[in-house]
């Protein structure tokens, strides 16, 4: 018999629900896991796990623990370049104005990972941060802005050798972006102005998502 419209749409959710919550434990899951946070049975997760396996999505360690799969992280590798090509201009501006080394911070996991990175053309000195660059997301500006930002926070947060020594940063979220957890900020080796850089932030990241939004 084939499916209802409203089933194939529960398990579409189920399935996309099952990979984020993989996609946010740092361990992997175990099928027991992962039933009681999705609220339903453990044959349903084996069902939603064996295709999302067949299609490279999930996979299997060696101790049973449900992981992301190649596959899915193949398509997010392809996505992060779109991504990334939309936000220069922005960071472009916004590196040149702050006259520090701007970036793109998206959240992987429990991880911040820069995708985007623009240096000033005018300052003596600059911070060089190299795109693929990763810390905690609860160290850093960029990575706190980014939790911030689950919450729904839009103020742009400040960091002092939190990640290196002497650097100070300032970052806020980017908001309404569905599927996408990330920060736009800038780092320097000397004090950044909280209030005028942080503006300047908050504008870049603003214009960020609504380019990111309008991605076809």
């Amino acid at each position: 018999m084939q499916a209802r419209p409203a089933e194939t749409a529960q398990t579409l959710d189920r399935g996309l629900r099952l990979l984020r919550l993989i996609a946010e434990a740092a361990g992997g899951l175990t099928v027991t896991e992962a039933a009681a946070e999705l609220g339903i049975g453990r044959a349903a997760v084996y069902r939603l796990a064996t295709t999302l396996g067949e299609h490279g999505m999930l996979r299997r360690d060696a101790a049973g623990r449900l992981r992301l799969g190649a596959g899915l992280l193949q398509l997010a590798r392809r996505a992060q370049p779109l991504l990334a090509d939309a936000a220069l201009p922005a960071l472009r501006r916004l590196a040149e104005l702050a006259g520090a080394t701007a970036h793109l911070t998206i959240a992987e996991g429990a991880e911040a990972v820069a995708l985007a990175v623009v240096e000033p053309s005018w300052t003596a000195f600059h911070v060089a941060y190299r795109a693929g660059s990763r810390h905690p997301l609860d160290r850093g500006a960029a990575g706190r802005a980014i939790l911030a930002g689950r919450d729904g926070t839009a103020e742009p947060v400040t960091s002092s050798g939190e990640l290196q020594p002497g650097a100070h940063g300032v970052a806020a979220a980017v908001l309404g972006v569905a599927g996408l957890e990330a920060s736009v900020g800038v780092v320097a080796l000397t004090p950044l102005d909280g209030t005028a850089v942080g503006a300047q932030v908050r504008a870049a990241a603003d214009t960020v998502a609504r380019l990111l939004a309008t991605q076809p």
